[in-house]
């Protein structure tokens, strides 16, 4: 469902989430569909229906409130009726603005939202998405924004026509969003009836905190308000107070750097943890989120001498966790009872059973309460706030991985360190090795207790540290960061948020490194033009125009502030303006001209006219920055 609220006018879509059925609701001084609006409502409550929504919660459950407990407004004129719902519309978004809370909370909601907007956590500053940008992100048909300003007074049946069909676009864009979350809601359906948890709304974050939550007041025998007010507060962390006494190292540069840790004392947890250490020819960084390190980009893969072998700390914050016995200070001892057997041993113990018998409501619902304990230790605003309990397992955690990493390359002849990250790391080396390696796993588990987990890589195409495609033994591939292709193909709604602009470039490196397909075969046979678009955002004092040359001279157009478009060989300029000072940036920089598509028409390929030529020229750039001139690992020539 959503709302459109005009100075004049009301118009509310619903859609049913199983069916193609449509309600349309106009409240307006030519159409008044009041009272049949009010019997749904009124059917909404008996039958206990939700709505489900984009950002209801904070916005159109406020209207539907604020309707539902008007007790004479069928009393008044549509006109009027109108405008009182405006005058609360815009009541609502200023105290959204204000950062206040909404005027009806979720428990005083006559009709229960499901906001896919908060379930999915796209009002986290690092996963904002407006509905506009994900109807972008998803190839959604219709990129639209409100044609017609809510300031405006409406007239004609016409210009209602036009807010309906815009009005209609969102829900449908919204029913596909729900689709693409079934997975997300089907474990939070299952969580409430096992666990009598309503956390439809919560993000993953959130409902992992409030189901430990839940199960640490059950086991305690607290109160919900008293524990969730509980916080451990601390002016310094010394690292020397928070190191594990079996961490231990045997270069003379390691050791140095451990000693030096120990004179470290932590104040602030996101700054104070900054260190890069130079080990071996590699260069490490240690900081509050984890340790990251990368060998130099190019392409590396076995052989008949090397082999490529992935090893990763399993669940490594929770066990880390579990197996040194950690708890915030304030939650005491039972909190580490009920997180080891009520939260990370009975999900391990579901995960072991046969797949038709899995409870997935305890698998990921309990991974999530398993990882909230690390992710909120940190969080003022968490009842599990403790930041010593946060420093003692990222500091360690790296600190053991280090400790690995060390190993091998002191007892590993011709090791190469491809990459380590918070929770493991990549070796090539000669396959006679072999035993060596295992025996440095297995010392390394028993002196942590911790388990590693191993895959068998045959190649690996780094970039960075972020950026890399890497390719099992069994075919299988690992995509990371700007070709992480397969998942923004497929709409997976954890990647909604990112930017899948220009998608065919990473498909075509993809399919040349590992299939072996030369990039102007593959984007001959690859023809589907969502894949050439790419999206962009224009926030604050910016905005876009399309600047093109015509007969009569450059005709300029004001555009939309989410904008869908291709690289074309006869376009025009996007040019994102800034209002206020007249700055102008072009959004393809160089020759290369845009065509927008923020409506999709379907036509011959040919008809799109889409440069090629500038996504070639991208996917070469891409695969010649791979191979490092002066040291390549095999010899490529890419034309440039």
């Amino acid at each position: 469902m959503d709302y459109e609220t005009l100075k004049n006018c009301f118009v509310a879509v619903f859609i049913h989430y199983k069916t193609d059925e449509t309600k349309v609701f106009v409240v307006h001084k030519l159409r008044n569909d009041l009272p049949e609006l009010l019997e749904l409502y009124k059917e909404n409550v008996e039958n206990k229906e939700r709505h489900i929504s984009f950002n209801g919660l904070a916005f159109d459950s406020q209207i539907t409130e604020a309707i539902i407990r008007s007790k004479d407004i069928l009393d008044q004129t549509p006109d009027a009726v109108a405008r009182a719902i405006y005058k609360v519309a815009q009541d609502t978004i200023q105290r959204s603005n204000r950062r206040e809370f909404a005027r009806y909370a979720p428990w005083l909601l006559s009709i229960p939202q499901l906001d896919i907007f908060k379930m999915n956590h796209w009002d986290n500053p690092a996963k904002r998405s407006s509905l506009k940008w994900l109807q972008y992100a998803m190839d959604w048909h219709t990129v639209q924004e409100m044609p017609i300003d809510h300031t405006y007074e409406v007239q004609t049946m016409e210009e209602l026509d036009t807010i309906i069909s815009y009005c209609k676009n969102d829900v449908l864009s919204t029913k596909q969003l729900m689709n693409l979350s079934k997975p997300l809601i089907d474990v939070r359906k299952n969580i409430k009836k096992k666990y009598g948890l309503d956390c439809y709304n919560f993000s993953n974050t959130k409902m992992g905190s409030e189901l430990l939550l839940k199960l640490y007041c059950k086991a305690t025998g607290q109160e919900k308000r008293d524990v969730k007010e509980y916080r451990t507060y601390r002016e310094q962390i010394p690292i020397k107070d928070i190191l594990f006494p079996y961490v231990q190292f045997q270069s003379i540069e390691l050791i140095g750097f451990y000693t030096k840790l120990q004179t470290v004392i932590i104040k602030n947890t996101k700054k104070d943890f900054k260190h890069v250490l130079n080990y071996e020819g590699y260069e490490f960084h240690y900081g509050a989120g984890g340790i990251h390190q990368c060998i130099e980009k190019g392409i590396y893969k076995v052989d008949d001498r090397f082999i490529i072998k992935d090893a990763d700390v399993a669940s490594q914050y929770p066990s880390v966790a579990c197996e040194n016995q950690m708890y915030p200070a304030h939650l005491g001892p039972a909190f580490f009872k009920v997180y080891k057997e009520d939260i990370v041993d009975v999900r391990l113990a579901e995960k072991r059973k046969a797949p038709e018998d899995k409870d997935m409501a305890i698998i990921e619902g309990f991974k999530e309460a398993a990882n909230a304990s690390y992710g909120n230790s940190n969080s003022e605003h968490s009842w599990l706030y403790d930041p010593q309990y946060t420093m003692r397992t990222t500091i360690n955690g790296q600190l053991l991985i280090t400790m690995l990493v060390e190993d091998w390359l002191l007892n590993i002849p011709e090791a190469q360190l491809l990459q380590t990250n918070t929770d493991g790391a990549t070796l090539r080396f000669p396959k006679e090795y072999m035993p060596t390696y295992e025996k440095i796993c297995k010392k390394w588990e028993s002196i942590t207790r911790l388990t590693l987990e191993f895959a068998d890589y045959k190649a690996m195409y780094i970039w960075d540290v972020n950026n890399y495609i890497a390719q099992y033994d069994s075919g299988k591939t690992k995509c990371k960061g700007r070709f992480e292709w397969e998942d923004l193909q497929n709409h997976k709604v954890s990647h909604l948020s990112k930017n899948k602009s220009h998608l065919i470039v990473a498909k075509a490196i993809y399919n040349y490194l590992i299939n072996d397909i030369v990039p102007e075969q593959y984007l001959m046979d690859n023809r589907n033009i969502y894949d050439y678009c790419a999206g962009v955002r224009a926030k604050g004092d910016w905005k876009f125009t399309n600047s093109c040359y015509t007969r009569e001279g450059m005709v300029y157009e004001e555009l939309q502030s989410t904008l869908r478009y291709y690289i074309t060989n006869k376009g025009c300029k996007i040019i994102k303006k800034n209002k206020k000072d007249g700055r102008e940036i072009q959004v393809e920089a160089g020759v290369w001209l845009q065509q927008e598509f923020n409506t999709y028409v379907e036509k011959k390929w040919e008809d799109y006219d889409v440069n090629e030529s500038y996504y070639i020229n991208q996917i070469y750039k891409e695969l010649n920055n791979l191979v490092p001139k002066p040291k390549m690992q095999q010899a490529l020539e890419f034309p440039e």
